[in-house]
C-alpha cells in the first residue's frame, strides 16, 4: 500500500487554484541531477521525505534517476537506472520497477537487484505498478502485457524468499485486458485496474476467484486509497481522476485534467492525492474531499487537562511503600444518576472508588474492592475488572452491575448484579453478589466487557469474539454463542432458570438457532459503547485485527460482519464484499492512523459548545483523538476533526459525569490517570 503516516513538507511550493494545486519542483532542479525531468512515480518514507522516479529519454537506458525532497529542496538520490517507474517504500528500502526488473534501494541509495524478468514464472510483457503490504511481507506487481490479447497479469511476492507467483491472469479472469494500478484490499485481497477494459478487479489471495467491482472507467490505471476507505482511480489516457467513497457506490469524477498521470501517492495528513504528470515537473495534489461526502478535517478547538489533581487513591500503593511501579489503570468513569454529583471509578484491578464531583476532591472512598475476585495480568492487559453500570434507579434499587474476569475460572468472564449495603447506602456490600451471565472463552483476549444501560430500561452488554486472532472459531457469525456480540437484557425479572429476562422484543428471541440475549453479531471486540441521550443511538468502537479501525451504530438485529469481513474490505479465506446482509462500519481508519480504536461518546454536555454533537473517539496506540460528525439523514460521516490532547496518553477508556461532561482515563503511574476534556484556550 502506498499510503504512509509521514509528514508532508512541501507547503512552500503549494499554488492554490481552487480545488485543484499544482506542486511545482524549484527552478535549480534541473542543475541538481542531470536528466530529463519526466516523472513516473512517487512515494515517501517515515521521515517525511518524497522519492520521486525520473525515467530520462525514452528508448535510452542508464539515464533514469530517483531524486529526494529533504527540507522543501529536490536532491539527487539514485541515478544509472534504465526506466524507473512505481515504487513503494518498504519498512526501510524501497523497491522500484525499472523496465522488466526490480530493484531494492537502500536508505543511502545502493542499488542491488531484487528480482530479475528471468525470475517470474512466465515471460514478462511490461512491468508497471508494486506496492506492499509490510504487515506480511507481501509485494504485487502487475504486467501490462505484451499487447497481445489476454496476456497482463498481477504476480504476488514474498519478501522472505523472493518467490513470485501470478495470481491474476486469462485463467481466473478470461476477459483481463491491461491490468496497470494494484493495491492491497485487506490481507487476502487485492484490487488491479484494468487499463484496456476500463474497469477494476477484487481478488482473492486464497483462491484466484475474482469479481468486477467497478466499470466504465475509461484507461483506468493507478489506483491509490485514503486512510478512511476511499479508493480512487486515475486515468492517464482520459485525465480523469474518480473517487469511490464507499464499496458499491458508484465511482465520482473528482479532476479531469490529469492526463499523462504515473503511479501517486496519499499525502501524509491524508488529505490531499500526490499525481506525478509524467510530462511536466509537476505533482498535482488534489484534495481527498469527494463531492457529497466532503469531510471536514480541520483540528477543533478542545483539549484536555487534569482532572481533580488533588485527589489520593484510597488503597492504592504507587509504589512508594512496595518500591514495585504499578500504574493505576482506571477503566470507567461514570455517575448514579442519583442527583449526588458523585463519580465512581473503577480500576481493572478491581477496585471502584467514588468521590465528589470536584477539584478539590483530596480522597476517594472504596465504594466495593473486588481485587480477590478479578484476575488481572499486564501481559494480559485485555482482562480485569472491565465494566460498570448503575441501574437506572439507582437511588431506589440500591443495585449496580459489573463485568469482570473470573480469577478462579479457567477463561470466563461473569456479569454480576451487586447491591449497597442496607446499613450504609454509601458502600457496596461485597455478599451481595448475584452472577448473571457467565461467558466461558477459548482466550485472554477479545473480552469487551462495557455495560451501559439503554434508553428502554434494559441492560446492554458487549463481548469479543473469544480472542486469539482472526475469529479462529467462528463465533463472530454463530448465533449460538454469546460471543463476538451485543447482548440485552432484562435486570428488573427473571425467566425461569435465569437472574435476568429475555425482552420480548429482541431480535432473535423466535429463533431457536440464536441465543434469545443477543441484540447484535458479526463484532469482533466493541471497546467501548454509549447512547447518545438525544437521539438514542447506540454507537461502538470497533477494534479492527490487522489493517482496520471502525466505529458502527449498532442496531437490532444488526449482522456486523466480522470475520468475512473488516471494516469496508473482505476478510481472510471466506471474506465477502459489500452486501445486505451485512452493516458496514460508518468510519473507518487506517492502521497507518493508529491500532487499537477506543470508543467514546458523543458530547452533550455544556461547557464546550463547538463539541456538543460529536462522537469523541481515540486510538490507543497512537493517541490521536477525534471528534466525528454523522449525518443521519444522508447516512454520512461530514466531520472528523483532530483534537488536541497532551502528549504520549494511551487512552484507556472515556466516561461521562452526570452533566455530560466527558472525560478520558489513561494509565498513570501517579495515579493523575483522568482527563477532562475543555475547550482550548486561544493564544
Amino acid at each position: 500500500m502506498k499510503v504512509l503516516a509521514i509528514p508532508f513538507g512541501l507547503a512552500t511550493f503549494f499554488c492554490f487554484i481552487g480545488d485543484l494545486h499544482v506542486l511545482a519542483y524549484p527552478g535549480n532542479l534541473q542543475q541538481a541531477v542531470q536528466v530529463e525531468s519526466r516523472m513516473s512515480g512517487v512515494c515517501s518514507n517515515a521521515n517525511g521525505e518524497l522519492y520521486v522516479t525520473h525515467p530520462g529519454q525514452i528508448g535510452r537506458d542508464g539515464d533514469g534517476a530517483i531524486r529526494v525532497i529533504r527540507d522543501g529542496r529536490p536532491q539527487d538520490f539514485v541515478s544509472g537506472l534504465d526506466d524507473p517507474g512505481s515504487i513503494v517504500s518498504f519498512n526501510d528500502i524501497f523497491l522500484v520497477v525499472d523496465n522488466n526488473r526490480i530493484l531494492r534501494i537502500t536508505p543511502k541509495g545502493n542499488v542491488e537487484p531484487f528480482l530479475a524478468a528471468d525470475d517470474f514464472p512466465v515471460p514478462l510483457g511490461r512491468l508497471c505498478d508494486i506496492t506492499a503490504l509490510s504487515s506480511l511481507g507481501l509485494l504485487l506487481v502487475t504486467d501490462m502485457g505484451n499487447g497481445e490479447s489476454d496476456s497482463g497479469g498481477v504476480f504476488l511476492i514474498r519478501m522472505r524468499n523472493k518467490s513470485v507467483k501470478k495470481v491474476a491472469s486469462s485463467e481466473n479472469i478470461p476477459a483481463i485486458g491491461r491490468p496497470h494500478g494494484v493495491v492491497f484490499d485487506g490481507e487476502s485481497f487485492f484490487i488491479f485496474a484494468d487499463q484496456k477494459n476500463g474497469e477494476l478487479q477484487r481478488v482473492s489471495l486464497i483462491d484466484g476467484r475474482a469479481e468486477r467491482i467497478s466499470q466504465n472507467l475509461t484507461g483506468a490505471a493507478d489506483l491509490i486509497w485514503d486512510y478512511y476507505g476511499q479508493l480512487f482511480v486515475t486515468s492517464p489516457d482520459s485525465g480523469n481522476v474518480w473517487a469511490i467513497p464507499r464499496p458499491g457506490e458508484d465511482a465520482i469524477v473528482v479532476h479531469s485534467s490529469a492526463k499523462d498521470s504515473g503511479s501517486g501517492t496519499l499525502s501524509s495528513d491524508g488529505q490531499r492525492l500526490l499525481i506525478p504528470q509524467s510530462g511536466s515537473e509537476t505533482l498535482l495534489t488534489l484534495s481527498t474531499n469527494v463531492p457529497a461526502w466532503e469531510v471536514d478535517q480541520t483540528p477543533i478547538a478542545v483539549t484536555a487537562e487534569v482532572a481533580f489533581p488533588n485527589l489520593k487513591w484510597t488503597g492504592w500503593d504507587d509504589g512508594s511503600e512496595s518500591g514495585i511501579v504499578n500504574p493505576l489503570r482506571p477503566l470507567v468513569l461514570t455517575h448514579a444518576n442519583d442527583g449526588s454529583n458523585r463519580v465512581y471509578v473503577a480500576t481493572q484491578h478491581g477496585v471502584i472508588h467514588v468521590f465528589d464531583n470536584s477539584d478539590s476532591a483530596a480522597q476517594s472512598q472504596v465504594f466495593l474492592d473486588l481485587n480477590e475476585k478479578v484476575r488481572y495480568r499486564e501481559r494480559e492487559n485485555e482482562e480485569g475488572f472491565l465494566g460498570l453500570a448503575f441501574h437506572p434507579r439507582f437511588a431506589e434499587t440500591g443495585e449496580f452491575f459489573v463485568f469482570y474476569t473470573d480469577i478462579k475460572a479457567k477463561m470466563a468472564n461473569v456479569v454480576s448484579r451487586f447491591r449497597v449495603r442496607a446499613d450504609n447506602p454509601r458502600v457496596a456490600d461485597l455478599e451481595s453478589e448475584e452472577e448473571l451471565i457467565r461467558f466461558e472463552k477459548p482466550y485472554w483476549n477479545h473480552d469487551g466487557g462495557c455495560l451501559i444501560f439503554g434508553p428502554d430500561g434494559y441492560l446492554y452488554i458487549s463481548h469479543g469474539d473469544g480472542g486469539a486472532g482472526g475469529d479462529p472459531h467462528g463465533n463472530g457469525q454463530n448465533l449460538k454463542t454469546l460471543l463476538g456480540k451485543v447482548l440485552r437484557i432484562d435486570v428488573d425479572h427473571k425467566s425461569p432458570g435465569k437472574n435476568y429476562a429475555i425482552p420480548a422484543d429482541n431480535p432473535f428471541v423466535s429463533n431457536p438457532l440464536a441465543r434469545p440475549e443477543i441484540f447484535a453479531y458479526g463484532l469482533r471486540n466493541i471497546w467501548r459503547m454509549a447512547f447518545d441521550p438525544e437521539t438514542d443511538v447506540l454507537w461502538g468502537g470497533e477494534v479492527g485485527q490487522n489493517l482496520y479501525e471502525e466505529i458502527v451504530l449498532i442496531r437490532a438485529g444488526g449482522n456486523y460482519g466480522w470475520n468475512p469481513r473488516e471494516g469496508f474490505h473482505p476478510f481472510g479465506a471466506n471474506g465477502v464484499d459489500v452486501n445486505a446482509e451485512m452493516i458496514e462500519p460508518i468510519w473507518e481508519y487506517h492502521h497507518d492512523l493508529g491500532k487499537s480504536i477506543t470508543g467514546g461518546a458523543v458530547y452533550r454536555g455544556q461547557a464546550i459548545p463547538a463539541l456538543r454533537g460529536a462522537y469523541v473517539y481515540a486510538d490507543y496506540v497512537s493517541g490521536r483523538v477525534w471528534a466525528l460528525r454523522y449525518d443521519a439523514a444522508t447516512q454520512r460521516v461530514t466531520a472528523n476533526q483532530p483534537i488536541a490532547f497532551p502528549t504520549n496518553l494511551q487512552i484507556l477508556s472515556f466516561g461521562e459525569d452526570q452533566n455530560g461532561e466527558l472525560y478520558a482515563l489513561v494509565a498513570s503511574p501517579t495515579g493523575r490517570g483522568i482527563f477532562r476534556l475543555v475547550a482550548q484556550q486561544e493564544k
